[in-house]
């Protein structure tokens, strides 16, 4: 039986800086069996690993179906992100039909003017300090998808709760009234948009049809929705409190992008690289006992890829622990690979470098108002962020 590795023990830790581990476990071999909050599951690390798990056609997207009388089956069940080909490609199709490059090109003018009005607000403050993932980094995304979708009423404060309780549970009921929470919204919003269509992509996701008249169903709308608003909101919003994180705790590279703001766009992917907003892969199942690279995974197991380790493999970035704005970044991992590549992600690398961009400019003395050590990282191995992010300026 292959060892079991205890992620809990110091959790704390392991969440500020799960890299060295990730680094040892590499050199130890591409497959772990290990614990953590989430239960037992077995991770695959380094890059060449990561690629190959991640289009590998054994480890499932597919949850194993509950029962029909079980109480966890959910509409969100059917999203793009826990589904396997056939379904996944019509899916994706009747999707990347609305929400399209043109539809995100177009909302540049709007997530500037946004993300100005956040700025205004920030730098009014007479004190001159701030938590930028209040301030900016969340706003901002919460915003957008809201406007894009066609709910800008949402409670916005409401939501983040229960988004935090998706992807970073606190006890073992959280996640489960979260789920319930957004669900009932989403029928709702659905509903009333079925009723009074708006020029909004809910709106453009209930009309629209394929060739042959294939159109997404109520419960596949909700998935939607859902995937859209967590993922969309939550990758973005540690992707921009990241990246300052990163930059702040570097002045070299801050000085240098400073210098000449076109090394912005390189920037963007060096972050998504060395710090990305999501540590781990969502889960991947076991039909039968499968061997990959050398070890067998139990049937009926879970399976995560880790993208932190995969974009900080020496065989595949040179130094990659080396924060650096000018290297080329091609094909990390940071938005995953294969048919499950994150469909958002024009949009979260433009918010990204809007916000970015635009603080920097406007703020030329931004610097970190507490010490690294004290900054506290949410936990879990989906999201990887800081809860706040004080500064000055």
């Amino acid at each position: 039986m292959t060892r079991l590795i205890d992620l809990t023990s110091d959790a704390a830790e392991f969440n500020a800086d799960p890299y060295p581990l990730y680094a040892k476990l590499r050199a130890q071999g591409p497959v772990h069996r290990v614990r953590s909050e989430a239960g037992e599951q077995w991770l695959v690390v380094g890059y060449e690993a990561a690629k190959e798990a991640l289009t590998d056609p054994r480890f499932r997207k597919n949850r194993p179906r509950p029962s029909a009388t079980d109480s966890g089956i959910s509409p969100i069940d059917k999203n793009l992100l826990e589904t396997d080909p056939p379904d996944h490609t019509r899916l994706r199709k009747l999707v990347t039909r609305e929400f399209t490059g043109r539809r995100i090109a177009a909302l540049e003018p709007r997530i500037q003017e946004l993300t100005d009005e956040l700025v205004d607000e920030l730098t009014a403050k007479s004190a001159g300090r701030a938590d930028l993932v209040d301030a900016l980094a969340f706003p901002l995304p919460m915003t957008v998808i809201c406007e894009l979708l066609g709910v800008p009423d949402l409670d916005r404060d409401a939501f983040r709760g229960w988004s935090n309780d998706f992807v970073a549970p606190e006890g073992p009921d959280s996640m489960t009234k979260a789920i319930h929470a957004i669900e009932a919204y989403l029928i709702e919003l659905i509903a009333a948009k079925a009723k009074t269509p708006g020029d909004d992509l809910m709106s453009a996701l209930i009309r629209t049809r394929d060739e042959e008249g294939d159109r997404l169903s109520r419960d596949e709308l909700i998935a939607m929705a859902f995937l859209l608003l967590v993922a969309g909101q939550e990758t973005t919003a540690n992707l921009i409190s990241g990246g300052l994180l990163c930059l702040l705790r570097h002045p070299d590279q801050l000085a240098a992008l400073r210098a000449d703001m076109r090394l912005l766009d390189s920037a963007i992917e060096e972050i998504l690289r060395y710090e990305g907003p999501v540590e781990n892969s969502t889960f991947r199942y076991t039909a039968t006992d499968t061997s990959f690279r050398g070890t067998v995974i139990p049937a009926d197991s879970t399976v995560r890829v880790v993208f932190a380790s995969a974009d900080r493999d020496p065989a595949k970035f040179a130094a990659p622990d080396t924060f650096d704005i000018r290297r080329s970044t091609q094909g990390h991992l940071a938005f995953g690979h294969g048919v499950h590549y994150c469909i958002g992600a024009p949009l979260g690398r433009l918010e990204a470098k809007v916000a970015i961009g635009t603080l920097l400019r406007r703020c030329p003395k931004l610097a970190l108002d507490t010490a690294p050590e004290a900054l506290e990282w949410r936990p879990g191995l989906l999201i990887r962020g800081v809860r706040r992010l004080p500064v000055r300026w």
